[in-house]
C-alpha cells in the first residue's frame, strides 16, 4: 500500500513549513496550523512576514540556504506576535531538489532558552574558572603545603585525642588541594600540532571498557554507532576525558536496578550550525550523543548545568560537567542537553577532518 505524504507530515510534532521563491506559503502540515493558529487555507499563498516578525532570523537563513544550496540551522529563534505569542524554537531550512528556491521550514521547540547559543558562550564561563584556578594554584596550594606539614609535626607531640585534630586539618587541606588540582584541568590548553583526525569509536570503546569494569558494571550499556563515520578533527586525549567524565555522570544519574545508558555516533548530512558571533556556518556534522534513564535535571538547574559549581549531586564540586563543556570548546565542538524523567540526552557537535588531518572547511 503507498503511503500518503501528506499523512505523514501531519502527523508530524514539529510544524514545516514549505515557502516559495518569494517566500509565499506554499505548504503547511498540522503541527504549523496549530502553532500559527491558522489553517492551510488561510495560510495559503500568504507571505511568511505575515505571520512571523518581519526582521526574523528566519528570513536571514532562507536567504544564506537559498545561496548555498545546503541545509542549515538556526537555534535560539524568538516567534513573538500577537497572535500565537511568544515561542523559542530551533529552524531547520533545507531547499527543495527540485528547486532549490523553494525552501522547507521545520520548527522544533525549545524549552530551554539559547541552549547553543549557551553552549558557545561556556568557554567563557570556562576562561573565567581558568584564571582563578590559576590565581588558587599559586597564591593557595603552597600555603597549604606548609599548613599541611605544620599539622603532621604538631602531631608527633599531642596525645591521641588531640592529634585528631590535626588529622582533621590534614585531611581538609588534601580535600582543599584536590579541589584545586581539579579545578587547574581548565587551564591546560590544546596546542595546535596535537590535533588531527581521531576515530570517535576507538575513543568510546576506550570509554566504554572503563565503564563496563567498573563504575557502570551494575548498568547495560548500549552502543548505537553509525560504522561509516568519517575521522573527528580533535584530540584523543581530550575526548576520552570529555566522555569520560559525561558517561561516569550518566552511571551516577541511572537507578541502580534497571540502569540504562545508551552512548549513539551519527552524521548529520550536510548541516550547518548558523551561531551567534559567527561569520560563517560551522560544520559539526558528527553527533555523539550520551543517554540515561536517571530521574532528569531539574528544571531550575538546566540554564546553568554547564556553570561552574552548580550541581545535582549531593558532595559534588560542580566542575565536571563545565570541564566537559570546556574540552569539547577547545575541539571546536559544541554541547547540548535535553532532559525530562528517564531521558536525559548530553549532545555533542563535533567537527570532522578531512584529507591531510586539518579541519574540513
Amino acid at each position: 500500500m503507498p503511503v500518503d505524504g501528506a499523512a505523514v507530515l501531519n502527523a508530524l510534532p514539529d510544524p514545516v513549513l514549505v515557502v516559495g521563491d518569494g517566500d509565499e506559503i506554499l505548504y503547511v502540515n498540522s503541527a504549523a496550523e496549530q502553532l500559527f493558529r491558522a489553517s492551510f487555507a488561510y495560510l495559503k499563498m500568504k507571505v511568511l512576514t505575515d505571520i512571523i516578525p518581519h526582521d526574523s532570523p528566519v528570513l536571514l537563513l532562507l536567504g544564506r540556504v537559498r545561496r548555498s544550496g545546503s541545509t542549515m540551522s538556526q537555534h535560539a529563534v524568538r516567534l513573538d506576535t500577537p497572535r500565537i505569542g511568544e515561542h523559542l524554537v530551533r529552524v531547520d531550512a533545507a531547499p527543495m531538489s527540485e528547486n532549490q528556491e523553494r525552501v522547507v521550514l521545520t520548527l522544533q521547540k525549545q524549552s530551554i532558552a539559547g541552549r547553543i547559543d549557551r553552549s558557545l558562550t561556556h568557554r567563557d564561563s570556562t576562561r573565567s574558572v581558568s584564571a582563578m584556578a590559576a590565581l588558587l594554584a599559586h597564591e593557595i596550594k603552597n600555603p597549604l603545603s606548609g599548613v599541611r606539614g605544620a599539622a603532621q609535626l604538631l602531631e608527633q607531640s599531642l596525645d591521641p585525642e588531640d592529634a585528631q585534630l590535626t588529622r582533621l586539618i590534614v585531611e581538609e587541606t588534601d580535600r582543599i588541594v584536590g579541589l584545586i588540582d581539579r579545578m587547574e584541568a581548565f587551564t591546560g590548553e590544546i596546542p595546535f600540532d596535537a590535533l588531527g583526525p581521531v576515530n570517535i569509536h576507538e575513543v568510546l570503546e576506550r570509554v566504554l571498557t572503563l565503564a563496563r569494569t567498573g563504575f557502570a558494571s551494575h548498568l547495560r550499556v548500549v552502543e548505537r554507532y553509525d560504522p561509516s563515520l568519517p575521522p573527528v578533527y580533535g584530540n584523543g586525549d581530550r575526548l576520552i576525558q570529555a566522555f569520560l567524565n559525561l558517561v561516569k555522570n550518566a552511571a551516577e544519574a541511572a537507578p541502580r536496578d534497571g540502569g540504562e545508558i545508551v552512548v549513539t555516533t551519527a552524521f548529520q548530512h550536510g548541516v550547518r550550525l548558523a551561531a551567534p558571533g559567527v561569520d560563517a556556518p560551522m560544520q559539526l556534522p558528527l553527533v555523539v550523543t550520551v543517554q540515561d534513564n536517571g530521574p532528569g535535571i531539574p528544571d531550575d538547574l538546566r540554564r546553568h548545568i554547564f556553570d561552574p559549581f552548580v550541581t545535582t549531586k549531593r558532595g559534588g564540586t560542580g566542575l565536571g560537567l563545565p570541564l566537559v563543556a570546556k574540552l569539547i570548546g577547545d575541539l571546536g565542538g559544541v554541547i547540548d542537553l535535553e532532559s525530562r524523567p528517564r531521558r536525559t540526552i548530553f549532545r555533542i557537535l563535533l567537527p570532522m577532518a578531512r584529507e591531510g588531518g586539518s579541519h574540513r572547511d
